[in-house]
C-alpha cells in the first residue's frame, strides 16, 4: 500500500495523545469480555526473541506498503450532516477534539465497490458443501498451515494449555480466514466502514446493517487512539474485518489479546496475539474445554422427516441424543450421553445432503462466522494441517 501523507500522521498522533482514554472493553456485557482479556494476558509470556517480533512488524509494514486495492471517490464526508452528527458524538462521548474529527472525516474516501460486495448474491446454484469445501481443503492451505503451526508451535500449545481450545482448531480459523496472513484484505479499514456505515445500500436490514457499521468506525477510532496508531494505516477486508484472524474492530476491543507480552494488541503483526485473540473469542462464545469428544459425528435419517423440524434450532446445541434417535437420526458411532447436540445438513446441489450431529463447541465456530459450511471447513482444514504435519514428522 502507498504511504500516507506524513503530515495527516503527526495530526493525529496529537490527536492520540490529547484524546481521553480509551473506554472499557466489553461493559455492554458487564465486563465479562474485558475481564477475560485481562486475567489471560496477564498470562502470557514474552517472545523470548527478539527476531520473531521483528519480523511480525516487517511484515505489517509490507502490507501497509502495498497499494489498496481500490482508488475511491474523494467526497467529503465531513460535510454529510450524518457524519456531522457522528463527529459530534466522538466528541461528547469519547473526548476527540472536533478539529482534527473534521481533518480525519476529510480524507476519508467513498468505496463503490464495498457497497456493491455488501449486497446479497443473486440467486443461482443451490449450496453446494463439497464445491464450498474444495476452496479451502487443498495442497496449498494445506502446506500453508502446516508452516504456520510449526513456526508458532509455542503459542498454539501455550493458547490450548491456557483456553482449551485445540491447536487445530486456531489454526483451522487463521487459515480459512486469511491463509495465515497471506490475505488480510487491502482496504483502508475508514474508507470501508465510513461509506457502509452512512452509505448501506437499500435492503430490508439496511437500518441495522448502517448502526453495526457506524458503531464499528466509532471502534476503529478508539483502537486506533488506544494502540497510537494513525487510523489510516489499518487495511482489512471490505467490510472491515482486520489481520489474521479477520477481527472486526470492536471484537478487537472486546476480545483481543496481549499474547506475546509487548503490551500491545496487534492481530495484523503478532501471529502470538492472534492466536490468543481467536482462543479467548470462542472461549467467550461457548467453546467448552472440558468437552474433548468430537465436534461433529455424522449420523443418517429415517425416510419418515420426522427429524425435519430438528433443523430449525438455530445456532446452538440444544438436543438430547434420546432426542435425535427418537425423531430417526441413526448416528455412525454412539453419541456420548452427557452432550447436547445440534442437527445439521449440509447441502451438496443435485447429490445427497449430508446430516451430522454437532457438539456446542462445533456452533461455538459459527460465532465467527454464521455458517455451517465455514465451521466444518475450520475442522475439515484443522484436521488436514494436524494430519500432513504428522506426517511430515515421521
Amino acid at each position: 500500500m502507498k504511504q500516507f501523507a506524513p503530515a495527516f500522521a503527526s495530526v493525529f498522533a496529537a490527536l492520540l495523545l490529547a484524546a481521553a482514554p480509551i473506554h472499557q472493553a466489553g461493559a455492554a456485557d458487564g465486563g465479562q469480555a474485558a475481564k477475560a482479556r485481562a486475567t489471560k494476558t496477564a498470562k502470557a509470556k514474552p517472545v523470548k526473541t527478539k527476531a520473531r517480533k521483528t519480523a511480525a512488524r516487517a511484515v505489517a509494514a509490507a502490507a501497509v506498503a502495498k497499494s489498496i486495492d481500490y482508488s475511491g471517490e474523494q467526497v467529503n464526508f465531513a460535510e454529510w450532516q450524518a457524519v456531522r452528527d457522528f463527529a459530534d458524538e466522538m466528541v461528547a462521548k469519547h473526548g476527540f477534539e472536533r478539529g482534527e474529527m473534521d481533518t480525519l472525516l476529510r480524507q476519508v474516501r467513498f468505496v463503490e465497490s464495498a457497497v456493491q460486495l455488501v449486497k446479497p448474491a443473486p440467486p443461482g446454484k443451490p449450496k453446494n458443501w463439497q464445491a464450498y469445501s474444495e476452496r479451502f481443503i487443498e495442497p496449498i492451505r494445506i502446506n500453508a498451515g502446516v508452516r504456520f503451526w510449526n513456526e508458532n508451535a509455542e503459542a498454539l500449545a501455550r493458547a490450548e494449555a491456557t483456553y482449551g481450545v485445540p491447536a487445530e482448531i486456531l489454526v483451522g480459523i487463521i487459515g480459512v480466514e486469511t491463509v495465515y496472513g497471506r490475505d488480510t484484505g487491502r482496504f483502508r479499514v475508514l474508507d470501508t466502514l465510513t461509506t457502509l456505515a452512512f452509505a448501506y445500500p437499500e435492503a430490508p436490514n439496511q437500518a441495522a446493517r448502517a448502526a453495526f457499521f457506524r458503531s464499528e468506525l466509532e471502534n476503529a477510532l478508539l483502537l486506533a487512539r488506544h494502540e497510537r496508531i494513525d487510523p489510516f494505516t489499518l487495511l482489512g477486508s471490505f467490510a472491515g474485518a482486520v489481520g489474521l484472524p479477520q477481527f472486526m474492530p470492536g471484537n478487537i476491543l472486546k476480545y483481543g489479546v496481549d499474547f506475546d507480552g509487548d503490551g500491545h494488541i496487534d492481530l495484523r503483526g503478532s501471529t502470538s496475539d492472534a492466536i490468543g485473540s481467536v482462543a479467548n473469542f470462542l472461549v467467550q462464545h461457548g467453546w467448552n474445554p472440558a468437552d474433548k469428544g468430537p465436534a461433529v459425528i455424522q449420523v443418517s435419517v429415517a425416510p419418515s422427516r420426522a427429524w425435519e423440524p430438528l433443523l430449525e434450532r438455530g445456532l446452538s446445541a440444544s438436543l438430547r441424543g434420546e432426542e435425535l434417535l427418537g425423531a430417526g437420526v441413526t448416528p455412525d458411532v454412539p453419541l456420548p450421553a452427557d452432550r447436547l447436540y445440534g442437527l445439521v445438513d449440509l447441502q451438496n446441489g443435485a447429490d445427497p445432503t449430508e446430516y451430522w450431529a454437532a457438539s456446542g463447541n462445533f456452533f461455538a465456530i459459527t460465532k465467527y462466522n454464521r455458517s455451517y459450511f465455514y465451521a466444518m471447513s475450520v475442522l475439515d482444514l484443522g484436521r488436514a494441517v494436524r494430519e500432513a504435519r504428522a506426517d511430515t514428522v515421521l
